[in-house]
């Protein structure tokens, strides 16, 4: 026999005096309790606790944290956001645009003003990842490769990871590797580069290297009118100045025009008031009938 079993259905056990309650009266005491233990239902195998859910199948959820179904808006969402950031940050010699047809693809262009690299123009292409903002860092490439130590002489892909390592979510944007592709060209980084030739002339042989970006300038630019890569209605193209295309265009952003905030401060400063003076009264000043 159970040693535990037994002790706990022989042993009797004395029960305290505040157990007893009177009522009407009388005298009456609660019944004593049966020596034979309780036992609950065994809990079924599949059984889930009703307070916690069970966490959904990992194929549901996207790699940005969202649900599958939410996966292309939030992508769109993020893509649009990013867009206005460039927007708003105004680039200098910096212009982009993306695709018709995918969002994940953004032509551009960099205009050089002074430098090593100056008169130069050169198209580019971003192409960003689709899993973006969590997956690697967008990839920049020139439609002519530029000689330059940080882009790679076959395919024109400028070297972006050297700046975003490991691309962080909410803390980089496309903006800044726009900004990075029109940085390289003022500053030159001969470390580790990707055109060796065009870092040991820029370190050995300065106007050789000044020789060689002249060629690639020129070469960019001859190429300035050709229809771009990839069919695309807005690509970035140039055509020939036509001054029965150009010149209104021209007149148009030369004109000076007042400011479309400085007109509303001005409205607000000679604004209207409803307030009789000396007084504190809304709508309290009588309005003046114009003479029809």
């Amino acid at each position: 026999m159970n040693t535990f079993w037994s002790m706990s259905t022989s042993s009797s056990r004395k029960r305290p005096e505040t157990e007893e309650k009177t009522v009407t009266g009388e005298l009456r005491t609660s019944p004593p309790r049966t020596s034979t233990k309780k036992q609950l239902p065994s809990i079924p195998k599949n059984a889930v606790p009703m307070t916690k859910p069970a966490s959904p199948a990992p194929s549901s959820q996207s790699t940005n944290g969202t649900h599958a179904s939410y996966g292309p808006f939030y992508l769109e969402y993020s893509l649009l956001a990013e867009f206005t950031l460039v927007v708003k940050q105004k680039l200098p010699g910096v212009y982009v645009q993306p695709s018709y047809r995918s969002a994940l693809m953004w032509f551009g262009v960099i205009f050089i003003r002074h430098g090593l690299y100056q008169d130069g123009v050169f198209k580019f292409t971003v192409y960003i990842p689709d899993n973006y903002p969590d997956g690697d860092c967008p990839r920049l490439v020139f439609d002519l490769p530029v000689f330059h130590p940080l882009v790679d002489p076959l395919s024109g892909e400028l070297d972006v990871k050297r700046a975003f390592a490991k691309w962080r979510r909410n803390h980089n944007h496309i903006w800044q590797v726009l900004m990075y592709a029109r940085r390289v060209f003022y500053k030159i980084d001969t470390t580790s580069p990707l055109n060796p030739e065009a870092a040991v002339l820029y370190e050995k042989d300065i106007q050789l290297f000044k020789s060689k970006v002249v060629d690639s300038i020129k070469l960019c630019s001859s190429h300035l009118f050709d229809q771009p890569k990839i069919e695309d209605p807005y690509a970035i193209s140039f055509s020939p100045w036509n001054p029965a295309i150009h010149d209104e265009a021209r007149e148009k952003m030369l004109t000076h025009k007042k400011p479309e905030d400085q007109h509303c401060k001005s409205m607000q400063v000679s604004g209207l008031s409803w307030v009789k003076p000396g007084s504190v009264q809304p709508f309290s000043k009588e309005e003046k009938t114009m003479p029809t």
